[in-house]
């Protein structure tokens, strides 16, 4: 054996732990997000570019709600192989598309939609709650740590309203737990 056999050794196990990332992040975007589109924002030449990507994701309690989200997706090479940090950064925007109805109740802040944002440490997450007074959903964006969170976040309300001819609207104070 020669000397770089470790160097080499090191070189096969980093990227087949990236490609197990990669197929695991593939899994579970299957059931995830929508992708609307992408849009880079730094050129890189022989690894893919940084991007804001929009997503759409229904919630899966409340029909007839759906929130659109926008993140940074870092290229380069650790991008590329899925073991970059992704930044806090995250905007949010939830509005009524068709009638609104609840499936089953729900606490206050419960998650509507959680993805990793490196490879260990960081989630995003998307959480509901319900402003009973004023009967409006509300959806905060954001993202946390194991060690230490980020202030950076997202709020988008939507009021439940009537859609079509039926008119009748339900309460959303009357579908939170507790």
């Amino acid at each position: 054996m020669n000397a770089s056999f470790p160097v080499q050794l090191r070189l096969l196990v980093a990227f087949a732990f990236a490609a197990a990332a990669m197929v695991a992040s593939g899994i579970a975007l299957a059931d995830g997000p929508d992708l609307i589109f992408r849009k880079s924002t730094v050129f890189k030449l022989l690894t893919p570019n940084d991007r804001l990507a929009t997503y759409a994701i229904d919630d899966p309690v409340v029909d007839g709600v759906v929130c659109h989200y926008t993140v940074p997706e870092k290229g380069g090479l650790k991008g590329m192989f899925g073991v970059a940090e992704e930044t806090s950064d995250v905007s949010i925007a939830c509005r009524q598309f068709g009638p609104i109805t609840f499936k089953e109740k729900f606490e206050q802040g419960d998650v509507v939609f959680r993805e990793r944002r490196s490879l260990v440490f960081k989630k995003m997450q998307i959480v509901r709650g319900c402003d009973a007074k004023r009967n409006v959903l509300v959806y905060m964006a954001y993202s946390d740590r194991l060690i230490e969170g980020s202030p950076k976040n997202s709020t988008s309300a939507v009021p439940v309203m009537p859609w079509g001819p039926q008119g009748s609207v339900p309460k959303c104070g009357d579908f939170v737990s507790g």
